[in-house]
């Protein structure tokens, strides 16, 4: 998993409440049990004309020339609800986005993007439509930076806003680790206790 620091990025606003996991990627759009071959699917059923086909809606934003290679998404309340699918994250990193900006996300969700890469931003609703204003006149210019380190987020009209993320899960994405692998970050401390138990139980003995 690529690690995230710093990204400056497009930022397509999809200020929609109750954004569900059916809605990111439809269940007939998961044919496998992969992580790949999802990005097609991504929002398959606003950003195709039909189902089944894949003719562009030119009204959904992420099918417009101004939101081009969007990294950032910003969303409304309650993103990812629905399904505890993690086929909606998988899409989601596979399409290249690495970061969402909502006012509350469904936890399962939250937990999903974080193992995959993508970073849960929570701001309050006004912060993310003021975003969506600066934004409008010109996306591909003017961009949002997310620096994970120091918790911030830096819109276009230059104004800084703070956003909370849990340490285990800043840890995650800094370095770029799932969740075996944070916990193998600590396997001396493992293995020093699990030999301390079984010195306990009597199971070795020192020699």
């Amino acid at each position: 998993m690529e690690p995230f620091i710093h990204l400056t990025a497009v930022a397509a606003p999809l200020l929609r409440d109750n954004i569900d996991t059916d809605a990111i990627i439809p269940s007939r759009e998961m044919r496998s049990v992969s992580k790949t071959g999802l990005a097609d699917g991504l929002f398959a059923g606003w950003r195709y004309i039909g189902i089944g086909t894949r003719d562009p809606d030119p009204e959904f934003v992420l099918n417009q020339s101004a939101y081009a290679d969007t990294r950032i998404i910003l969303g409304g309340a309650n993103f990812g609800c629905g399904s505890s699918r993690e086929h909606a994250a998988w899409a989601l990193a596979e399409y290249g986005i690495r970061a969402i900006v909502a006012s509350s996300f469904n936890p399962i969700f939250q937990g999903n993007c974080i193992r995959n890469g993508i970073v849960p931003v929570t701001l309050d609703l006004e912060a993310i439509a003021s975003l969506a204003t600066a934004l409008a006149p010109d996306p591909q210019a003017l961009r949002i930076t997310i620096d994970l380190p120091t918790q911030v987020l830096t819109g276009p009209d230059r104004k800084t806003h703070a956003f909370p993320i849990a340490d285990e899960a800043k840890e995650m994405l800094l370095d770029g680790l799932d969740a075996i692998d944070l916990t193998l970050k600590r396997r001396v401390e493992i293995d020093h206790f699990i030999a301390a138990d079984r010195m306990r139980r009597g199971w070795i003995y020192p020699g």
